[in-house]
């Protein structure tokens, strides 16, 4: 829940670079390059204030890392191309459907089984997140479009990049969670900023260089994507990558919450009813899992 706080305000810090000129990929590139040398700063304190060495690696974890970063680095592509369009909340309810995608993933690559009632939560979870989000039309054009093949893809993307980091996270045979999930996030954000500066640097020039030199509108995005990142990586390496997805949707309360106490917006039926359903897979997850 506190990863989703802070990413929610991350989301929002994005579209802000969007508005200011940014790139889809400029704006990919902001979320790593500012948080990147912050995670491995703080794994190594860490590692000294703790006592600890840092977890000897294997290739199973880095292939895990590798896999989750690029998988991770598509689907933020997707969703900020998302931001661009009209039909901003149809792709992003789209995209929610990362939970039944996770729980998939998880059991086809790690074995991680799930019980008869966390299907029925994740069921129950994914209507609510079409009741919250603006139902899309059966009409063709606004069903069948552009955002809604993006926000598939960005579900597709962020569900294999979560089973993908707590596999790797799971490979390192030592160290407590933090540690764990820090080293398996030093290395991941690590690797994304090289990744992308280094197509940048031959394929897109002009929007590294903004990139870099608009440092004070991109280094807010990098820090809340430090913090999110690690609270959501502490919490793969403890749970199922599914339930931590499906725990993860409370992001669409906080939004109304927010709309509700800032800008005195007045709650619909359907949002209670999609609120209630939320909470009811939420709390059943926690009562099975």
């Amino acid at each position: 829940m506190a990863a989703v706080f802070v990413q929610t305000l991350r989301f929002a810090l994005q579209k802000r670079l969007k508005v200011e000129g940014f790139s889809n990929l400029s704006t990919t590139l902001a979320r790593f390059l500012y948080s990147a040398p912050f995670v491995i700063v703080g794994v190594l304190l860490y590692a000294a204030w703790s006592g600890q060495s840092l977890p000897a690696t294997s290739t199973r974890f880095w292939f895990w890392s590798i896999t989750g970063g690029i998988t991770q680095i598509l689907a933020t592509l997707c969703t900020v191309a998302l931001f661009g369009l009209r039909n901003f909340a149809v792709g992003i309810s789209f995209k929610k459907t990362e939970v039944l995608m996770a729980a998939i993933i998880g059991l086809v690559l790690l074995g991680d089984a799930i019980q008869f009632w966390g299907w029925v939560a994740f069921l129950i979870g994914l209507c609510a997140v079409f009741v919250l989000s603006e139902p899309p039309n059966l009409d063709g054009q606004r069903f069948l479009n552009k955002a809604t093949l993006l926000g598939l893809l960005s579900g597709l993307g962020f569900a294999t990049s979560a089973v993908a980091y707590r596999a790797a996270a799971l490979e390192l045979p030592s160290g407590t969670t933090a540690m764990r999930a820090g080293l398996t996030l030093a290395t991941t954000t690590t690797f994304q900023t090289v990744l992308i500066v280094l197509w940048m640097t031959f394929r897109n020039r002009t929007d590294l260089i903004k990139t870099v030199t608009g440092w004070r509108l991109a280094l807010p995005v990098g820090l809340t994507s430090m913090i999110g990142s690690f609270c959501l990586f502490s919490a793969f390496a403890l749970a199922n990558a599914a339930y931590v997805n499906a725990v993860g949707q409370i992001e669409l309360v906080f939004s109304l919450a927010i709309g509700w106490r800032m800008f005195k917006e007045r709650a619909k039926p359907r949002e209670l009813v999609g609120i209630a359903l939320l909470f009811v897979s939420i709390v059943l997850l926690i009562l099975t899992s």
